[in-house]
């Protein structure tokens, strides 16, 4: 775990040294060298004293219903055979992703799932219920890391480093392995939402602004898992309630 220092500096263990930065300011830069897989930036910053690395990515931001969640995951320094096939969790298939799953949580050092439901997301927006559950997830994780790598965006308000990288989630594994928990975690939910609101067919398309879930919206009105600042939501001028869905 890193230590605080006179002046706000902060030192962060390594293998053989110490890096001692400012807070605010960005680390110094290292030389890349190709690790192998989606494992090269991780290393740098092992490398460099600034690990334990993690990686923080999300699903359902895009969906007009149901929670979005956010996944924090710190992965071992070196590679594991038995994350070989880790990718970002678009690409993998359904299968793939749950055979991963499991697998991800037992070899992490640590991992965080932080669900936000979809009042939240009304109350505050989406990027600021990302926001907010990305540091949730981080703020979650033990050991501390050193390091925080996200997926396409910066995340302020982290009490560590840290690094919007973009499609991260097919750059760095520790954000890959985030991706594939939050995308299963989130993927689990909306079946089990399907049983509870069938006709929207949420097991299907996960929420997604779908032809069929545009037309089941329309047809049956929201349910209380739709985000009523959707703007094809509001459109429907139907209450976002069990008793307006079950009438």
């Amino acid at each position: 775990m890193g230590t605080t220092g006179k002046g706000g500096k902060k030192t962060q263990p390594s293998s053989g040294k110490k890096v001692v930065w400012e807070s605010g300011e960005w680390p110094p830069r290292v030389v890349m060298r190709r690790a192998g897989g989606l494992r090269t930036l991780e290393s740098a910053l092992i490398r460099s004293g600034l690990g334990p690395v993690a990686g923080v990515d999300e699903a359902g931001r895009g969906p007009s219903a149901g929670p979005l969640v956010i996944a924090a995951c710190l992965l071992p320094p070196k590679p594991l055979t038995a994350l070989a096939g880790i990718d970002d969790s678009k690409r993998l298939s359904e299968a793939v992703r749950e055979e991963l799953f499991p697998v991800i949580q037992r070899v992490a050092l640590a991992w965080r799932v932080v669900v936000v439901p979809s009042w939240e997301i009304d109350a505050i927006g989406i990027h600021v219920a990302n926001i907010e559950g990305m540091r949730r997830a981080v703020a979650g994780l033990d050991p501390v890391p050193g390091y925080v790598l996200s997926d396409g965006f910066r995340v302020p308000g982290l009490p560590v480093p840290s690094l919007p990288v973009i499609g991260g989630d097919a750059t760095a594994a520790c954000i890959a392995a985030a991706s594939v928990l939050a995308k299963v975690t989130r993927d689990r939910m909306m079946v089990e939402l399907d049983q509870q609101y069938p006709g929207y067919g949420f097991a299907a398309h996960k929420g997604y602004n779908t032809v069929e879930h545009t037309e089941a919206l329309n047809r049956l009105g929201p349910t209380a898992e739709h985000r009523r600042s959707w703007r094809n939501v509001r459109e429907t001028g139907r209450v976002a309630t069990d008793a307006a869905y079950a009438g």
